[in-house]
């Protein structure tokens, strides 16, 4: 049960992360938002992270734990490098075309990305449950886009950055999911890719606008989006992971978009088309179907433990 709770507890952090960059102060960007994000919340994640995996390995002492070859610490900094960009294209999404709109946008996409990224790459073929499930999603966030919003199409510079954001995750997701099944402790997996963001994105802080940071808002925002939806979020999912299965977790973080979806209209005041709230609906069945068709994908990776997390936002 706890491990439940403690999945959809990050899903639902998650799901505050446009709408507290919305409430933000003037003058922020999506850059610097995501930047000063990802400098608190990756340097926080990594060191929580680490000092769990280190328990971990003090309570298992007779697991060795693989090489740390150039493999391994290449995907690691893949990972690093894909949640940096995350970041900036996020928020890129969410300023354009809303906060609901976007997120579910992005949300909808990562898996069938990551699905598609992993069906190139193992050229194993999905089951047609997986393909339903896609074709829904895929024409839930093409509604989107074409009518998301209350004034009309939704800008199509926003609809990039929300899928561009979607398929950073997809390549986390498939990167993480060979880290995990060489062997590798999730925690430790996380840890790395908290550090490796962090480091990247306190590379652009010299050159974007922080001004907005002096502001009592600001810095709440701030700490809130690092501490809040990464490093606790983060934490959270990666623990609970480890006593459910992946229908259940990919089932939980349907909590995400919801969250976002019901923040953006009741706090925000957005408005969707009829076309938006059909494409929600079509993305919504998607996705469920997706999460119904994890079960196989459990039962088939039982040997190797479950991924460190699914989406977030």
């Amino acid at each position: 049960m706890l491990h439940v709770v403690a999945i959809l507890v990050a899903a639902l952090l998650f799901g505050t992360t446009g709408t507290s960059q919305a409430l933000g102060p003037e003058g922020t960007t999506p850059l610097s938002v995501g930047a000063v994000r990802m400098v608190i919340g990756g340097a926080a994640l990594a060191l929580i992270a680490f000092l769990l995996a280190r328990r971990h390995a003090r309570r298992r002492p007779a697991l060795i734990p693989p090489a740390l070859r150039a493999r391994p610490i290449l995907l690691m900094a893949l990972t690093g490098v894909c949640l940096t960009l995350y970041q900036p294209l996020f928020f890129l999404g969410t300023a354009r075309n809303g906060v609901a709109v976007s997120t579910v946008i992005a949300l909808g996409s990562a898996p069938v990305l990551a699905g598609l990224l992993e069906w190139a790459l193992t050229r194993r073929l999905p089951s047609r449950l997986w393909l339903t499930a896609t074709a829904l999603a895929s024409g839930g966030v093409l509604l989107l886009g074409l009518g998301g919003g209350a004034h009309g199409a939704a800008d199509p510079v926003g609809v990039l950055g929300a899928v561009g954001a979607g398929a950073s995750f997809a390549v986390i997701a498939n990167a993480q999911r060979r880290l995990l099944d060489e062997g590798w402790d999730a925690f430790t997996v996380v840890g790395a890719m908290g550090a490796c963001a962090a480091a990247l994105s306190a590379l652009a802080l010299p050159f974007v606008d922080l001004a907005w940071l002096g502001a009592p808002r600001g810095l709440a925002m701030a700490l809130w989006l690092g501490l809040a939806t990464i490093a606790v979020a983060y934490v959270l999912f990666t623990w609970g992971l480890q006593g459910v299965s992946a229908a259940t977790a990919a089932t939980l973080t349907l909590g995400e978009p919801l969250t976002a979806a019901l923040l953006g209209v009741t706090v925000l005041g957005e408005r969707l088309s009829p076309l938006g709230i059909a494409g929600l609906l079509v993305l919504g069945t998607g996705l469920v179907l997706l999460a119904l068709g994890s079960r196989g994908s459990r039962e088939s990776r039982a040997a190797h433990g479950p991924t460190p997390f699914a989406v977030e936002g």
